[in-house]
Formats: C-alpha cells, structure tokens, sequence
C-alpha cells in the first residue's frame, strides 16, 4: 500500500515554514486523537501517520532528504533516531505528542535533567521618611528580617562532611511520571518534594532547611525627593536561596508622613499663614518658614482677602530625577479677632458704620440675593 505525501497529511505546502509544520501537527494530533474518536477504527493508525509525517519534517535533514528522494529516503532504516519515522508503539509516538503540546507547561518536556537551584524570595520593607528627610535626603539603617544561607552547611542543608544523595524514587529529576492510557502524567516527586536530592544527615544547626532566619543590619540610601511610593530595589538583598541559588531581591517602599506645616503636591508645597484683619487690610510683610528650615518675608498687599495665594520661587521639593526644584504657595486667612475689649468693640461698630462701602465682595453677594428675591416675587 502506498503511503500518503507528508504535506498532504498535515495539510500544508512544500514551502511551509517551520511554524506553519507546527502549527498544522497540533491541529490534526487534536483532531484525530482517538480519544475523540472512538468510533472510527482507523483513528489510531491515521494519528500515527500524522505523527510520522511530522517527525520528518520538523527535522530540517530529514525533510530535505524527504524533498528529494520521498518515502524511499527512509527505507532499510535510513530515517535515523530509531530507523523508520513509523516505526515504534503508539504509546510512545502519543508521548510525544503530548510533550510537544504540553511539555511547556510540565517544565520543558522529557529531557529533564537535574533540579535548579531555587531563587529566594524577594522581600518588601516599608520605610517612613519625613518630609524634611525627603527634602534633604539620608542614609538610614533599618533591621530586615529573612533568611540567610547556612554558614555551617554552606546551603546545602547536609552536615559537614556528608552531601545531599540523588533521591532514588525520581532518580534526580524531582518528577516522577505515570502512564494512563495514551496519557502522560508527570507530578512533583512525593519523595523529594521535588529537589532531586534528600539529605541523610541533615545539619544541626538549620534542620536540614539550608537557610536560617535572622534579622539583617542594612544601610540604605534615601534620595533626595522621594515621594510616597517611591521603590528602591536592593539587588540580593532579599532571602537566601535553596540549594545554592541566588538571593532575592529587597523592595524598600517610601511613605512619606504628613507635615503639620506643609502640604506637598508633587514638587510644589503649600502652607497657609493666618494673618490679621489690620495686616489683611491695610498690607504689611510677613514672616513663613521654609521647609529647609529658614523663612522668608512676604509683603501682604493691602486689601487682601482669605484664599489668596502668593508664590515664593524655588522653595517646594526637589524632584526626584532631575535638577528642578518646585514652588512653594503662600495661602493667607485672614482672622476675624475674638474676646474683644469694650474699647475694641466699640472701635469695630466705629468702623463698621464707615467701611459700608469697603466690602466689595459683600456688596457684590447682596445685590445678587435681592435681584434672587425680586425674581421670585415676580
């Protein structure tokens, strides 16, 4: 009987890439797996087929030998790995498949190999900087607490003098697999947890575990402008890997506490500063403190009223990344005086007798309320 052409099967052209090949072999695999199709006797061998014609040209020396010489380049066991592409049970050729379908979420197919070492975990620290520390920068220490390699072990969690032996249930692969049916099944080895090895004699001083707990002395450098949320990564800095892997990293999160004088917003900083209703009135300098820990005098202009702002140049935050440096806002409020003597009240009835037409935002609300009242009565 002769066989059918390999493109043919997979349903692709001569010039098909590699992608193509591959992307072709998994739609057929999947439709004419016999378990999906139970009732056609011929799954079985049409699968193998398709399995066959794929074998050959996923391989770029077997598919040129195939361009040029068809079947007959695989007679007398010229295909190479195991002579026919053909030959052998179906139980191995769904293998496999499987692999080929799978192996990326089973860890990279059969070829297995020895268990890596395992990275540490990386570890996350908040730090509480205040806005002055923020403003100037620092160098702080902080106590971490993780986990470090043992030094009596040197990692390996064995005693001294005594190695990690190759566990004999997975022979070193930390997986173990089982067939069922036409499929594969591979599991974490239930005897070594997965590490490949086991430890006869585990070391005293860690319990086998290769790694102890211990609160670590770090200095870290705080940058100037550092706002909340702000991350600073130390590299290997975070917890001691297993089997002589890497240490994590340490993640050291900013949050900035709040200021009972300022208020930041990004670079620039505001600072509201009472000021009396004679200086508010009649104008007059100031004095307000600067997050630097100086002050500045600012002229209040005569007349001014409760929100206004004044801006004082190059006195906010500097920025993180970067030479600039923000502003800072000045925001009066303008206080109304209590517990007023009877001279004091009688010089404010005074005044307010005579000031009728020095309020004009008052003014301006009034007139606005009897054109409301007048429309309504209309």
């Amino acid at each position: 009987m002769s066989k059918r052409d390999y493109y043919e099967l997979l349903g692709i052209s001569k010039g098909a890439s590699a992608e193509e090949i591959k992307k072709a072999y998994r739609k057929k695999a999947k439709e004419l797996h016999p378990d999906r199709n139970s009732d056609n006797p011929n799954a079985e061998s049409q699968f193998k087929e398709v399995n066959e014609a794929h074998d050959v040209l996923k391989d770029a020396e077997k598919r040129g030998a195939y361009d040029r010489f068809g079947h007959a380049a695989f007679e007398g066991g010229g295909g190479g790995r195991g002579g026919h592409p053909g030959q052998g049970d179906f139980s191995s050729a769904f293998s496999d498949v499987f692999d080929d379908l799978f192996g990326d979420f089973m860890g990279g197919g059969r070829g297995g190999g020895r268990p890596r070492a395992t990275r540490g975990s990386d570890l996350r620290y908040n730090l509480h900087v205040t806005l002055e520390e923020a403003y100037s920068g620092l160098q702080k220490t902080i106590n971490v607490p993780t986990s470090v390699s043992c030094s009596d072990c040197s990692g390996t969690g064995a005693e001294s003098g005594s190695d990690p032996v190759t566990c004999p249930t997975c022979s070193g692969m930390g997986k173990v697999r089982a067939q069922q049916g036409f499929f594969t099944v591979e599991r974490t080895c239930p005897t070594c947890q997965g590490a490949g090895q086991m430890i006869n004699n585990p070391c005293t001083s860690c319990n086998g575990a290769g790694r102890k707990d211990k609160d670590r002395s770090l200095s870290v450098n705080i940058p100037v402008g550092v706002e909340t949320g702000t991350r600073i990564r130390l590299a290997g800095e975070g917890e001691a890997g297993l089997r002589g892997g890497p240490a994590g990293d340490l993640y050291i999160f900013i949050e900035v506490k709040e200021h009972n004088l300022f208020e930041r917003d990004a670079v620039n900083l505001y600072c509201q500063v009472p000021v009396s209703i004679g200086t508010a009135a009649l104008g007059g300098d100031i004095e307000v403190p600067t997050i630097d820990g100086g002050r500045s005098r600012v002229k209040v202009p005569a007349g001014s009223q409760s929100g206004r702002q004044m801006r004082l140049r190059a006195k906010g935050m500097p920025a993180l990344r970067g030479n600039t440096v923000g502003d800072m806002f000045i925001e009066l409020a303008v206080e109304t005086p209590v517990n007023l003597t009877t001279r004091q009240k009688e010089i404010m009835r005074e005044f307010e007798d005579v000031a009728a037409d020095n309020n004009p935002q008052g003014s301006s609300f009034f007139s606005k309320v009897k054109t409301f009242w007048d429309g309504m009565k209309s």
